[in-house]
């Protein structure tokens, strides 16, 4: 009997592709690892190994996201077997998110817990940590078996509110900088779009060339709308200075420029898939 290594298929062979994927999903913690040994953090390494550790969990955790629509549109059924192996790792990187928080603190659990109950933002954390430790717990074949089917999709369909947790957990923390959580939140509004057009009836899956041109645009006029009032309401910055900056690029690329640019990319490649790609329905007729 074959064990159930991370790297092994269903049938207990190995498989490239989720090998490589798991060695990519490694790769920051361990690249944090040995910037920490070789005291590449700056002034306050743990503090920094937290931000990057919490980084790579957002990222992870849209990566996620995208698999089903991108299996969708670009017909690539392999994407399936790793969605649960990229969900698990964001679990993982929120866990040592919260560890290393500990440490900083000197381990003091008390305070810690102290902390995430009196802090808002750390008490949202904290939410989406212990949902993903439920969505992690139960990511087995057998605890499929034991819930039944449409009781595990009803909680793992807990992963969008999750989702949204976290990046109100990432931007309250972020303060003033929020040029990362900008950009991961409008990249949340694209999969959340096109979830909610598949969820309507429209079936983007099935016309992925035309949805993701106009998920796209719309999810990136979208990202430098909501950066550009913001900064306006919040930080009282006149509202011309912003839109000269989005234009002019005099304060670098703006986060909806690169959620636009992704938006296309995937367009792009939709498009150049499109003629080689089976219809949805003779794929289900050959599987």
């Amino acid at each position: 009997m074959s064990l159930p290594f991370p790297w092994n298929d269903h049938a207990g062979r190995f498989a490239p592709v989720k090998a490589a994927t798991l060695v990519l999903l490694c790769a920051p913690a361990a690249w944090t690892a040995f910037d920490f040994v070789a005291d590449n953090l700056g002034a306050r390494p743990i503090n920094q190994a937290i931000r990057e550790i919490g980084h790579w969990a957002v990222r992870f955790l849209l990566v996620a996201l995208a698999i089903t629509p991108a299996r969708q549109i670009f017909r690539w059924t392999v994407l399936a077997s790793l969605r649960r192996m990229i969900g698990v790792s964001v679990f993982c990187y929120i866990a040592a998110h919260l560890v290393l928080f500990t440490a900083q603190e000197m381990w003091a659990i008390v305070h810690v817990a102290t902390e995430i109950v009196l802090r808002l933002y750390l008490t949202i954390g904290f939410t989406a940590l212990i949902g993903l430790a439920a969505l992690a717990a139960t990511s087995t074949d057998g605890a499929v078996r034991r819930m039944g089917g449409k009781a595990w999709q009803r909680l793992h369909r807990t992963v969008y509110v999750i989702a949204l947790l976290g990046l109100i957990h990432y931007f309250l923390q972020s303060k003033l900088d929020v040029y990362q959580p900008t950009l991961m939140a409008g990249l949340f509004l694209w999969l959340m779009a096109w979830r909610t057009l598949d969820w309507a009836g429209l079936r983007p899956g099935r016309a992925p060339v035309l949805w993701t041109f106009v998920l796209g645009i719309g999810a990136g006029a979208l990202t430098l709308v909501c950066e550009a009032a913001y900064f306006s309401l919040f930080m009282h910055v006149d509202l011309m200075l912003i839109v000269e900056a989005a234009l002019t690029f005099d304060s670098g690329v703006r986060p909806g420029w690169y959620v636009l640019a992704i938006g296309m990319a995937v367009f792009l490649a939709a498009a150049a898939r499109a003629p080689f790609a089976r219809p949805v329905k003779a794929r289900a007729r050959a599987a």
